[in-house]
């Protein structure tokens, strides 16, 4: 199957900060067998789902919100069938950070997510912090779409500081508190509710290979990349452990399905999709989505987490 070849390197980029005219709507997908009315699974009757474009699923047919690029195939949307949720909202919206929990959010008309919730609500997923450290930048920046690759590790060098700090490090313990912020409002808005924070999947393969083709990053930043996507995911595991919810780690679900991986095993997309309307650029397409779900779910059912990576 043909590549996307995109015209701009902003468009080329654009995963995170994707436009309404972007972005297609596109026919429906299949949802997972459900197995509501088991005995052996708990209903949650009212879930609420808040995050950003990883929770929301840009691009993943079918899209039913066109400028929060939210698909009814994404992670939330195949949990709550699964479930047999009697009531679902999913309110998460690309480009959201922590502040777009409480406020509106200009750019999509997506209102404060936060005022989804109620004292009746009894589940709650929570996927944010990607774009509070700023992965748009970090795309732009680590990025050589249209031009050669260089070596070493540049991506890593532009996010040095002066005084030999990891910036991108230091986002990561900056955006921990806004993280618990957020669980403590969840708790207060719907006290009876289990929430469930959701950690990002794998975007780079453990040994690196293919992550210059299909990112087209230097391989020299491929570890320190892969090593950002983990600190993040550790900290968004410490503020749930904190705050008395539950971690989900989708990384370990992911690994070796990563957006290096050969398109027929690829379950997050590289700079160029496999295919139109698979999904945006860096992002999980349906595969993805769906073990996202199936580890959300897990997680839910079995309660034990599992072993963060």
């Amino acid at each position: 199957m043909a590549h996307i070849r995109p015209n701009t390197s902003r468009l080329a980029l654009n995963a995170l900060g994707a436009t309404a005219a972007a972005l297609a709507l596109t026919a429906g997908t299949a949802a997972p067998a459900g197995a509501a009315g088991a005995p052996d699974r708990p209903r949650a009757e009212r879930y609420v789902a808040l995050g950003d474009s990883f929770t929301a699923g840009p691009l993943v047919p079918r899209q039913v919100s066109l400028l929060c690029a939210r698909s009814d195939a994404n992670y939330p949307s195949l949990t709550a069938r699964s479930l047999g949720v009697a009531a679902f909202r999913d309110v998460s919206c690309i480009n959201a950070k922590t502040d777009h929990m409480w406020r509106y959010q200009a750019a999509t008309g997506n209102p404060a997510q936060l005022n989804a919730l109620g004292t009746d609500t009894t589940l709650v997923s929570l996927g944010v912090g990607g774009n509070d450290i700023n992965f748009t930048e970090i795309l732009l920046k680590c990025t050589f779409p249209f031009s050669p690759i260089p070596e070493g590790s540049p991506c890593q060098q532009r996010f040095t500081n002066a005084d030999g700090t990891d910036e991108l490090a230091k986002r990561t313990d900056e955006t921990a508190p806004k993280v618990g912020a957020v669980l403590h409002e969840i708790h207060a808005r719907a006290p009876h509710a289990r929430v469930v924070v959701v950690g990002y999947p794998a975007l780079l393969s453990e040994d690196g290979q293919g992550c210059r083709e299909s990112l087209k990053i230097a391989d020299g930043d491929i570890p320190y990349l892969r090593g950002t996507v983990r600190r993040l995911n550790a900290m968004l595991r410490r503020e749930a452990v904190a705050a008395g919810a539950t971690y989900v780690n989708t990384y370990a679900t992911t690994v070796g399905h990563d957006a290096c991986q050969a398109p027929e095993d690829r379950w997050i997309e590289g700079m160029n999709p496999v295919e139109p309307g698979r999904a945006a650029s860096f992002h999980p397409n349906a595969d993805g989505e769906r073990a996202m779900a199936e580890a959300v779910t897990d997680t839910l059912l079995d309660g034990p987490e599992a072993k963060q990576r």
